[in-house]
């Protein structure tokens, strides 16, 4: 890795007090040392973002009421953000994401994209000043186990892939609760079209992509509100066909009573078979065929040549707040200038998510109609 001179000047929007995804962001992008977090509009709420920014040891005249502000004052200053996070609800990440990199800051933002597609199609056409980078934080992508998985399908060890099955299971919504997670993810105005497969699925789905590589051609959905008066789905199952012929299988669920955070990848070809669960997130299961189901664990033997991303040695283990940090680590890489570091996700994985939910959502709409995903005919973009 590049050799770090100073850490990359880092700023917030949202996260502030009570914020569960912001301190899991703070905590990532300090792991490795490669971030410092120095301003932000960490609230809506004036109040709550002096606060939250004092809390955090923040200059005075780096709290931040209002992003756009933020986004003109620190582009201007010398000793300026280089970065910023966006940890805000879905439906306020257009407006931010659009500001900073109009003005040349790098984002780091929080999945999925945008509430809309019409306004992740609108953020994939910007012209970022400066050369300003984007990340989205599919966080599931950096464990370890996933990107040795992803090397092996893409080395042929499993060989041609047949079938895919992941689901991501929780329980958190199987009744109907009022705070404050809650209350903006059930939201449409807030939280878009989907529910369940608009907060977990989009991981689900992306997971799937980055592992397999497979290009989705169409998706039958049913999705579904289980607890009375839930305005979005709780509940999503799906099948997919992929070009050259693999099928696929997605579950997401947010009322699965038992399942407090289970996300699980299943992946067969005609050669072999992987299998990875978050719940033992430090091993991953491999199968040759005719062979014996061998166990690979993190930072141990590989069945190919591994660069492992680690931080700690065999037997000690690492998990969510790692993988996350692996992301931010990779985004310092290209950020230091290393050449060809390519394997975060970026906006077209961000725009490709949201075509993922509107065509779930219409499947469904039309009785579980295939519905194409259309995915190559989008115009991506490569910052």
């Amino acid at each position: 890795m590049s050799v770090i001179n100073q850490p990359i000047r880092l700023g917030m929007v949202g996260g502030g007090q009570g914020a569960f995804i912001g301190a899991v962001h703070r905590i990532a992008s300090r792991m490795d040392g490669q971030y410092q977090l120095v301003a932000g509009a960490l609230s809506s709420n004036p109040d709550r973002a002096r606060a939250s920014g004092e809390e955090l040891g923040f200059e005075p005249d780096r709290i931040y009421t209002d992003f756009n502000e933020m986004a003109d004052k620190e582009a201007n200053r010398p000793d300026g953000i280089e970065a910023v996070a966006i940890v805000t609800p879905n439906h306020m990440h257009f407006a931010p994401v659009k500001a900073f990199l109009e003005a040349g800051i790098h984002v780091i933002c929080d999945k999925p994209l945008t509430a809309t597609l019409e306004e992740a199609q609108a953020l994939a056409q910007i012209k970022p000043a400066n050369n300003a980078r984007f990340l989205l934080t599919h966080n599931y992508t950096g464990y370890p186990m996933i990107r040795l998985a992803r090397e092996m399908v893409a080395v042929g060890k499993i060989g041609k892939i047949r079938l895919v099955q992941v689901e991501y299971l929780q329980d958190w919504l199987a009744e109907d609760v009022s705070n404050k997670q809650a209350d903006w993810r059930t939201d449409p105005a807030c939280s878009g079209a989907g529910g369940a497969i608009g907060d977990i699925g989009t991981h689900a789905y992306n997971l799937l992509r980055f592992v397999t590589d497979l290009i989705p051609a169409q998706i039958s959905a049913e999705l579904d509100n289980f607890v009375p008066g839930r305005k979005l789905d709780d509940n999503a199952h799906m099948m997919l066909r992929f070009e050259g012929g693999a099928k696929g299988m997605l579950w997401a669920s947010q009322v699965a009573t038992g399942c407090e955070n289970d996300l699980s990848i299943r992946i067969y070809g005609d050669k072999g078979g992987l299998e990875w669960s978050q719940k033992d997130c430090n091993s991953l299961w491999f199968t040759e065929l005719d062979q014996p189901r061998q166990q690979l664990r993190r930072g141990g033997p590989a069945p190919i040549d591994f660069e492992w991303p680690i931080r700690v040695p065999p037997g000690h283990p690492e998990g969510y707040l790692e993988a996350f940090a692996n992301l931010y680590q990779d985004f310092a890489r290209i950020l230091y200038g290393e050449q060809g570091y390519t394997v975060v996700p970026g906006m077209s994985d961000g725009l490709e998510g949201l075509i993922f939910i509107q065509a779930a959502v219409r499947s469904s709409q039309n009785n579980g109609i295939w519905q194409d995903l259309n995915i190559l005919e989008e115009p991506f973009t490569s910052f």
